[in-house]
């Protein structure tokens, strides 16, 4: 799987004013509604709910929010950057200024954690992240994604 089969440079979301997770979350949940035709409060009760089992902000600045949905039919993926950090409960204590978000179909196992392997090594890359904050064009954003 490439990174090219789930994201597009429209599922790249710049600048998103939210003060803090709750807001950002559901700020992302409307945006992506009107990419994948999912229901923006089901996007955003899913993913308060896996938030509540435990951050998904795992450190440097990086967040990986994901959850399956039914009726989904197929993985995407979506970047994001707040216009400022956000506070994320990340294992690091570090606001947060990277984020994928994966949605995935309620079937889709191993596609679900091949997209999430794959995002997570992305956010790990300190160099590629450094580049990432740097950027402020979703068409440099997707090339540099697709590179990584």
């Amino acid at each position: 799987m490439n990174i090219s089969n789930i994201l597009t440079e429209k599922n790249i979301l710049l600048g998103l004013k939210s003060g803090s997770k709750r807001e950002f979350l559901q700020d992302l949940a409307q945006k992506v509604s009107e990419i994948c035709g999912v229901d923006a409060l089901t996007i955003f009760d899913s993913l308060l709910e896996r938030e509540n089992l435990g951050s998904t902000g795992f450190g440097g600045g990086t967040a990986l929010p994901h959850s399956r949905f039914t009726g989904l039919d197929k993985v995407y993926a979506f970047f994001a950057k707040p216009s400022y950090p956000v506070d994320f409960d990340a294992v690091d204590n570090k606001p947060v200024d990277l984020v994928f978000l994966l949605m995935s179909p309620e079937g889709s196992g191993a596609d679900h954690l091949t997209a999430l392997a794959m995002l997570s090594r992305i956010l790990k890359d300190e160099s590629t992240c450094d580049k990432l904050r740097q950027m402020s064009k979703a068409t440099e954003i997707y090339a540099l994604l697709n590179e990584a």
